[in-house]
């Protein structure tokens, strides 16, 4: 029965994923459906992210008071209802609406997940299902990428849309009847804890500090300046650069199961197995920055091994904040956690760029070694707060052998 349970709530979690990843598998057509520049449509993707992030921590308040099953059904609703909106959108604005529907639908599904499998799996299993939660959800990409994109092509815009928005509300029904709290979590409705005694709590800030440090340099990597730095600063040709920019992906991937079983054996050292990630990440980049001339390929793939693992390290801090809560708290502690990277990783995407607008180099006729080095040499100081954060909010924390609840000081 779990497994049914868990597997229903990951596959609404990869229709949001698809809802949120649909713009960069269509963004030539919904350009031209839209008669919209580049630039604006940029904007309509930042929007849906920026909607993500603000509501990360009302999701989880949400969550913790009424439940997964609502919130994983509801929010598949509303992803389908955006989807609806896109399909049909005579102009621009309705499909903002659209995005920002579906912003909020994707917005409470992870964090729901996080907060379903804790009721059905032991807590030492629980950092492992929670990393393949998050594996399985990215298949989302994989779907608005090929099946997807694939028929906005054959089919047209609306038709596309308009069976993506029926697959998500199948399974927003599948959602309602199947998933439900299991035995292990069942929390009374006087034990929900508030908002203030979460951040109150050095776990749960230890919990955001975690995930403010670790995944930022992969996010910007994959997402935006890893392939212009490859290309325009590194000179490494279209083709290897595509390979070591995907590979941030898989490579996140295939760590994923490690940092998990890691997590739920040795529960006193998960600071310790992010913060391992953080200084490897400082590092390769001081490396990568500083080296004379051209950097050969053989470091800049260890540097892509080196920054992948963050995304896998990002979801050990869930267990962190996890461990640091009562059970009543883990939706509004997983909330809290899950803005770190979010921050992060905007503040450094938009810092390379001003970076770079600062060297006179707006434009990709002026990038170059010099002016990306300079510009991607901001990862190393905010990965450094992170550390900064992670040391002042960890000093007081214990952890329990089982690494269920409450931190303790031994937490290193």
């Amino acid at each position: 029965m779990r497994l049914l349970v868990w597997g229903t709530a990951v596959l609404a979690y990869v229709c949001s994923v698809t809802g949120r990843s649909a713009l960069a598998a269509t963004g030539p057509v919904a350009a031209a459906r839209f008669d919209v520049s580049a630039g604006v449509l940029s904007l309509l993707a930042v929007l849906s992210l920026a909607v993500y992030a603000v509501l990360q921590i009302p999701a989880g308040m949400l969550v913790d008071r009424f439940g997964p099953r609502r919130l994983i059904a509801g929010g598949a609703v509303l992803v389908a209802v955006g989807q609806v909106l896109l399909a049909v959108a005579p102009s621009f604005p309705v499909a903002v609406v659209g995005r920002v529907l579906a912003g909020a639908g994707d917005a409470v599904m992870f964090v729901s997940v996080l907060r379903l499998v804790p009721t059905w799996f032991a807590p030492r299993r629980v950092p492992v299902v929670n990393q393949l939660s998050g594996i399985l959800g990215q298949f989302g990409q994989a779907v608005s990428a090929i099946p997807l994109a694939g028929l906005v092509v054959s089919s047209g815009w609306t038709a596309a849309y308009l069976v993506a928005a029926g697959a998500t509300g199948l399974v927003a029904v599948a959602a309602a009847l199947v998933v439900r709290p299991g035995p292990l979590g069942v929390v009374a409705a006087t034990e929900h804890g508030r908002m203030r005694e979460v951040v109150a709590s050095p776990g749960a800030r230890l919990g955001f500090w975690c995930h403010f440090a670790s995944p930022f340099s992969a996010n910007v990597f994959g997402l935006l300046w890893g392939f212009p730095f490859l290309t325009a600063g590194e000179g490494v040709p279209v083709g290897p650069a595509r390979l070591l920019t995907s590979g941030v992906v898989l490579v996140t991937i295939l760590f994923g199961p490690l940092f998990g079983l890691l997590s739920g054996r040795f529960p006193h050292r998960r600071v310790t197995l992010i913060t391992a990630s953080v200084l490897g990440q400082a590092v390769a980049w001081c490396v990568v920055l500083a080296w004379p001339g051209t950097v050969p390929l053989w470091l800049l793939v260890v540097l892509v091994v080196i920054v992948a693992s963050g995304g896998s390290a990002s979801l050990v801090a869930f267990d962190v904040a996890r461990s640091a809560v009562p059970p009543g708290s883990i939706g509004r502690a997983s909330g809290m956690t899950n803005v770190g990277g979010f921050v992060s990783s905007l503040l450094v995407v938009a810092l390379v760029g001003v970076l770079l607008d600062l060297q006179g180099a707006g434009s990709p006729d002026a990038w170059d070694a010099d002016v990306f080095r300079v510009a991607m040499a901001v990862h190393v100081p905010v990965l450094l707060i992170g550390l900064a954060g992670m040391w002042f909010s960890r000093r007081a924390l214990t952890v329990p052998d089982d690494g269920s609840r409450l931190p303790v000081a031994a937490s290193r």
